[in-house]
């Protein structure tokens, strides 16, 4: 099933050895190797069907990762969007949401989108973790220029002890 699908408990069709189809509901906490027993499901024997058992793969997503019931993303931003903040479109499991970027971002920096996670098996969903990664252009002139008329002479490193 898909990542999107398994975050926000969407029912999946699925089809039966016997040809038929249901729509499964999925349960609060669904992760892969999570697995759903379907009572009267299975193949007909001396007793009457059986129970089908169900065992759920997530797929694993292009651009999110599960950490817990947390969902993280890596979000590219631009340099002016760092320097002076304003607002940014993110996707989210849900669809896409507007966050704010807090003025003087940095590279590493993350941000909380609430409720935007997997629903746990408390039935609570939990987060997503946006972690801020500046995107500088290699080639561009006016950034080069701004910089070779610049020198931040802070010490970055000194709490590595270099």
């Amino acid at each position: 099933m898909q990542f999107t699908d398994a975050a926000t408990l969407a029912p999946q069709r699925i089809t039966l050895q016997d040809g038929k189809t249901i729509d499964l509901k999925l349960p609060a906490g669904v992760e892969t190797g999570t697995q759903m027993r379907l009572s009267g499901k299975g193949q007909a024997g001396p007793g009457g069907a059986g129970d089908a058992i169900v065992t759920i793969e997530v797929k694993p997503h292009a651009f999110f990762t599960r950490d817990g019931d947390n969902v993280l993303l890596d979000l590219p931003i631009t340099l002016d969007e760092a320097v002076k903040g304003g607002k940014v479109k993110v996707p989210t499991v849900d669809g896409a949401v507007m966050l704010g970027v807090p003025e003087g971002a940095t590279s590493g920096k993350t941000l909380r989108l609430r409720g935007k996670g997997f629903t746990g098996k408390d039935g609570a969903r939990g987060d997503q973790l946006v972690t801020l990664q500046i995107d500088v252009p290699a080639d561009d002139p006016t950034i080069r220029a701004l910089v070779e008329s610049w020198h931040d002479s802070r010490p970055v490193r000194a709490h590595l002890g270099v």
